[in-house]
């Protein structure tokens, strides 16, 4: 259906008797009302043509509704037909069809004035078709976007929170485990220490996403955001720490002690094992040049006909550089991520740079010695 030279309300007249070709219950004359009326109305039995049109018409016909909407004088009563329009197409979009009314609702999204306040409810709605269809990256980039896309009509604390929980949700079932813990972190930054407790859910939600996410090696960071610190004495903030800082054998013990706490929480222990092995190996790399097969097979609690493998699969992390000597049976450190960046390693890396400048000056006189008889 495409619309030439014709006023809204013609277009609306048109719409109305495409509806009822179809079946529709709705009248082909116009609503003594006004638009307003006669654009409920066509919202209202809109999906009938979910069951009988193809895609490209569906969408075709759904553009048609929002090039009126996104053109009518902004008011509260066209946001209302706007929000009804919104809850039709989520209410009534199948997962075969849920591309197609996201594309639609982007679409009104982006049409309207930046400054309309029922643009949070368009996106809210948007995130929720994405997550059925699992499509949330083809509508969220990242925060700094999300943000810009609502500059001129600011959210609440509460409203950016809504929309933070519900992409996080998206991103972890879609696997986009990276984004998620951003978007998990951007979340917990919005509660102050006034009001962190509240957030115990939110919290304990980002700990366990971070510990389950197989790419997510440095943890420290969330031990500063103030809905986690106020989980301090809970076990859940004790299993952090010890992925934020402890060895192995600890965590063995925890899990011991606590096996059912941890299985509760969805995670799965032979993963978590893995991972605390790398990080394990970490902290042994960090504080030696040099590690010997024996030293890893003890304290990563591997059978020795293992050691070599997890090695290479370490390296291919590249968490840490090293070079192994299967000969002599040990492991060369280059370098390592630290697990935590506190300021034993600021002082570090103040030495290390100050060693550079040292250096550098160093050359310089040296050149300066060269090219002088030069002169």
């Amino acid at each position: 259906m495409i619309f030439i030279d014709l006023t809204l309300e013609d277009q609306a007249g048109e719409l109305k008797s495409y509806f009822k070709k179809l079946g529709a219950d709705i009248t082909e004359e116009r609503s003594n009302k006004g638009l307003e009326d006669d654009l409920r109305k066509i919202i209202n039995v809109c999906d009938v043509c979910f069951k009988e049109a193809n895609e490209n018409e569906i969408e075709t016909v759904l553009n048609d509704i929002v090039s009126i909407l996104v053109v009518m004088p902004p008011s509260d009563n066209t946001n209302r037909l706007i929000a009804s329009f919104v809850d039709k197409l989520y209410k009534t979009a199948l997962p075969k069809l849920g591309p197609v009314c996201l594309r639609v609702l982007w679409v009104l999204f982006q049409s309207l004035d930046k400054s309309n306040p029922i643009r949070y409810d368009i996106y809210y709605h948007l995130i929720l078709i994405a997550k059925r269809i699992d499509m949330v990256k083809s509508i969220f980039r990242d925060v700094k976007q999300l943000k810009e896309q609502f500059a001129k009509a600011p959210l609440s604390n509460e409203q950016m929170q809504r929309l933070l929980r519900s992409l996080h949700e998206g991103l972890v079932a879609g696997r986009h485990s990276d984004v998620a813990a951003k978007v998990m972190i951007e979340l917990l930054s919005t509660y102050t220490e006034e009001n962190a407790s509240q957030a115990k859910e939110d919290a304990q939600r980002c700990i366990v996403t971070a510990l389950a996410d197989p790419n997510t090696f440095l943890l420290d960071p969330l031990l500063s955001l103030k809905p986690i610190k106020a989980l301090k004495g809970e076990l859940i903030h004790d299993l952090l720490t010890i992925f934020v800082s402890n060895k192995l054998s600890v965590y063995t013990k925890f899990y011991k002690g606590h096996k059912e706490f941890v299985n509760n929480l969805g995670l799965d222990h032979d993963q978590n094992t893995k991972k605390m092995r790398l990080l394990t190996f970490m902290q042994l790399a960090e504080n030696s040049n040099e590690l010997s097969f024996e030293t890893i097979q003890k304290e990563l609690s591997i059978n020795e006909n293992d050691v070599e493998a997890f090695i290479i699969e370490a390296l291919k992390t590249k968490l840490v550089r090293a070079r192994m000597d299967q000969t002599a049976k040990k492991v060369h450190i280059s370098s390592t991520m630290h697990r935590t960046f506190g300021m034993p390693q600021w002082q570090q890396l103040r030495d290390v740079l100050q060693a550079w400048k040292l250096n550098l000056n160093s050359i310089d006189e040296s050149m300066k010695m060269l090219v002088s008889p030069q002169k």
